[in-house]
């Protein structure tokens, strides 16, 4: 489904959702729940792409659901894999999460990719603007394109609102409230979260951060 110009949501990963950027050059943003990597190459197809179209992979933060197909669409595609420093090691499996974040880790099994690259703040690959947006994990990133946000885990949307993503699962809850208020303060029309619909922004941000 097309979004906007050159934003396409990739409807089959519905529960950790997966976008495609077709702008300066192909872009998967995050890769969804493990084992559904055909999914996405079935996704390409329909827009007449080839796995090898894509210039780069960017993985919002760690978080099995998002880095699930990683390893599988990057050999696929020859795609450079991009992650936030604070999140490579969980990426990689050489640091273990703690409290439900760990646990879930272990009992959702992964094949842990290779991150080629990692992103400094207010970076643009493929026209993309890295915004690190730290709480619901130390490294978290948002991206902003044009004027959509691909929003990662930073908020969720449900029946057309938005909500910040979930307490329990917060590595700090402070800088997560810290970092919808920085993330809101930059001007974009639509929100696009990993877990919920794609929402025009209109008022909704605000409505988050009058607490």
């Amino acid at each position: 489904m097309e979004l906007t110009r050159g934003v396409h949501l990739i409807e089959a990963m519905k529960g950790s959702y997966v976008y495609l950027i077709l702008g300066e050059e192909p872009v998967l943003i995050d890769t969804g729940m493990p084992g559904k990597a055909e999914d996405v190459v079935k996704a390409l197809a329909q827009l007449g792409m080839k796995p090898t179209d894509l210039a780069h992979i960017l993985l919002t933060h760690q978080d099995v659901d998002h880095i699930g197909n990683a390893k599988a669409l990057k050999e696929a595609s020859g795609a450079t894999l991009w992650a936030p420093c604070a999140e490579i090691p969980y990426i990689h499996g050489e640091t273990r999460a703690q409290g439900i974040r760990g646990v879930i880790s272990r009992l959702m099994r992964v094949d842990r990719p290779t991150v080629d690259r990692s992103y400094e703040a207010g970076q643009v690959i493929g026209g993309m603007e890295v915004l690190p947006a730290p709480g619901h994990t130390e490294g978290h990133v948002c991206l902003l394109y044009r004027d959509v946000l691909l929003a990662g885990d930073l908020v969720t949307t449900r029946k057309g609102k938005l909500r910040p993503s979930p307490t329990f699962l917060a590595w700090n809850k402070p800088l997560l409230d810290r970092s919808i208020r920085d993330v809101g303060m930059r001007e974009f029309a639509w929100v696009c979260p990993a877990h919920g619909e794609p929402v025009a922004r209109g008022n909704l941000w605000e409505g988050m951060t009058r607490k």
